[in-house]
Formats: structure tokens, sequence, C-alpha cells
């Protein structure tokens, strides 16, 4: 059963990305109803093409169909719901993908990022906090993906989900601050704590990686080692901050790793999420070392590992979410590191493309062609900016 949209004559008609019950991409006029109580809807500047967006479309996750894609961007607050006070028309902002509800005992206890209603209604249900839709069509109840859908040229958000930002920020860029970003660097800082000195490791030179590798830099790591199977994402990484790269269609990785490091690392990241990067990613640890879940894998994947020598080497799995962001402290705070030049986003974004291109920039990224690319609304040609393969 499709949740209920609810019926307002003041609804908005927008151009929005949908993958329907059949698979296919492509996009749709829907109705966007006004934000209720608690809620603020935004123009969408810029949205980012993710693999999480990729594992909807494959089936990996499973969120129900027809739903507007997109969970990654920035834009301008264009209406307010009843009681928002903490945002006003023209405000500029980027979307979490996790709007913490502020009452649950994650949100309470700091966490927001696990927050509980966000996890058992919001993002597996496709709709937003009152277990209902904003989008249509034709009368019938078109889903939410993750509480954003970004894809479109406007959304309706929890205003816990739309963070305010600084009006000088490149509204386009800082649109991958609200995923990639926030979770490559949050991995590193706030469920890491990568100290200085320390050796590093990321698997996956991706969006997320690349902020992995950046965060890793600026957190005084004496060796980031990039591991990649595209060369030009390894160069990429070389320039953000890495010491050292492996090419791990060319070798073996975790050996090349070790031939690196022979007594391993203090922190390795799996920012790709498959089993086989994450058993790597505990294969390569030192003494004491810490295996950072960061990429994520399909629903169901199982991964290995020999607990005796983990504990015999007090070495430790650690899950990261969201980078355990605190996203109204964590996001404004990486703006302000972007416009100060210690973060390098432009070089990350490998294309703008219009929302008419959304299947092509997933099949690109599934093949491995793309960082992260920015889908445009009204861009009416591709504009690419550079390539990886």
């Amino acid at each position: 059963m499709r949740p209920q949209q609810i019926p307002d004559s003041r609804a908005t008609r927008i151009s929005a990305v949908v993958l329907d019950e059949h698979g296919s991409v492509g996009v749709r006029d829907l109705e966007l109803a006004p934000p209720g109580p608690g809620e603020v809807r935004v123009r969408i500047a810029a949205a980012g093409v993710c693999h999480s967006d990729l594992h909807v479309l494959t089936g990996a996750w499973r969120i129900p169909r027809p739903v507007v894609l997109g969970h990654e961007g920035s834009g301008v607050v264009t209406a307010l719901g009843d009681g928002v006070d903490e945002l006003e028309i023209g405000d500029h902002v980027v979307l979490s993908w996790v709007p913490g509800c502020g009452g649950c005992r994650s949100c309470r206890a700091g966490r927001p990022a696990q927050c509980a209603l966000v996890a058992t209604v919001v993002a597996p249900g496709g709709v937003l906090y009152d277990g209902t839709t904003r989008l249509s069509e034709a009368g019938s109840s078109v889903h939410h993906y993750l509480g954003v859908s970004s894809f479109a040229e406007e959304a309706v958000v929890p205003v816990s989900g739309a963070i305010k930002i600084r009006k000088d920020a490149p509204l386009e860029d800082i649109a991958i601050i609200g995923c990639a970003i926030a979770t490559g660097v949050g991995a590193v800082r706030n469920t890491a704590a990568v100290r200085p000195e320390s050796t590093v490791a990321v698997i996956g030179c991706g969006g997320v990686g690349l902020a992995c590798v950046q965060a890793a830099r600026l957190a005084g790591a004496s060796r980031v080692v990039a591991v990649d199977v595209v060369a030009g994402k390894l160069e990429l990484a070389t320039a953000l901050g890495a010491t050292d790269t492996v090419n791990a269609a060319a070798s073996d990785a975790v050996a090349a790793l070790r031939s690196i490091e022979p007594d391993g690392y203090d922190y390795v990241f799996d920012a790709i999420g498959k089993i086989s990067t994450t058993e790597q990613a505990i294969a390569a640890l030192g003494l004491g070392g810490a295996a950072v879940i960061v990429g994520l894998p399909a629903q169901g994947e199982r991964a290995r590992f020999d607990p005796l020598a983990l504990a015999e080497a007090d070495q430790r799995i650690l899950g990261c979410n969201y980078g355990s962001s605190i996203p109204h402290r964590d996001i404004p705070a990486l703006v302000d590191e972007v416009m100060a030049g210690r973060l390098d986003l432009a070089s990350m974004i490998s294309a703008r493309r219009p929302l008419s291109d959304a299947a092509a920039a997933l099949a690109d990224l599934a093949a491995g062609h793309a960082l992260r690319q920015l889908l445009i609304p009204g861009h009416a040609a591709n504009r690419r900016v550079s390539a990886t393969g």
C-alpha cells in the first residue's frame, strides 16, 4: 500500500527523477505539496549522484517505489511550514539525509545520525516524519528517498534536514558536503579520531574515499595510502593528499599495502562497502589498528574475519554511518573549511549534468567512469569537468 499523500490546492508542479516500479529512471512531472508543520521547501541548486542511489536502482537496497531519487544536495529555502523559526525564506542550505527528529533516544544522546524515527519510518517507508509523502503524480503518491529526494527542481524536507550555511559559498559545489564530504571527513574525525603521525589506508577513491584522504591529510597522518582500480582516481588522490597509491587492478591490495607498511596500518577505511574490501581492510591492520567500514554494502551481506587474531592484536572494526556526524555542527564547519581552502571539492566533481541525464549519470557511476557528478535542475546540456577513467 502506498503512503497517503496530503492533497493541497497549493501544490507546486515540479520536474523530478523518478525510479518506477519497473526499474526505469526518468524525469516526470509531479505535484509537490506545501511543507507541513516543521518542514521547509527548498529549490534545488545541485544534487550529487551517489552509490547509495545506485544501490536503490539495482535493488541492493529495498526502497518503496515509485521514488524520487537523490539524497545529497543544496539549495535555497522557498517556503516554511508551521512552527519553523530556525530558517527564513532565502536561506542557503545543504540537505542532510539523516534529518534527526530531536526526540528519540539517539537524538537526545547527541547521536542524530542514528535517529530512530529516520531508521524506522522515514528511510524504509519513503515518507516524512508523519508517515505521509508530499509527492504525487496524477493523484497517486510518490515516495521520498531518505527524506530528501534531491533529484528534482524542488523538495520538501524536515527542517532538521536543511542545514543553514553561509551565502558566499558556491551552492553547486557544496552540494556534495551533505553526503560524501560529511561521511568521509566524519569517518576520519568522528568515528576513528585519527591521530597525528598515524598510518592510514583508504580503499576506494570515489567521493567518500577522497574525502577520507583529505581528512587524513588534515589530521596529520604520516602516511596516507589510496587504493583503487582506476588510475585517474589514484592520481587525484595524490593531488588531494595521498602519500602513496595502490592500483588494485594490477596487484593484490593487501599484499601491496603490506609492502608499503609491513607492520600494517593504524587505520584502514573501506570506502566501497564490498565484502572483499571490508575483508581487505581488516587484513591490512597493524597492532591496535582500526578498520572503519564507511561504504555501505547490499542488504544481507556477510564478511569473514579471524576473531582470535583480532583480539590478540587488539584491533577494532568500527561501523560508520554518515561519518558519525552531527549535521548542524559539522556541515557549516565543513563549508567554512572549503571557503578557507582546506578542503577541495571542485576537483572531486567530474561532471555537471541536467536532470534528464540521471540514468546516464548512474550508469557512468556504476562503470567507474565518474567521481561525484552533479545534477543541475534547468541545465539543458551535459557539462563535463574532468575524467577519471
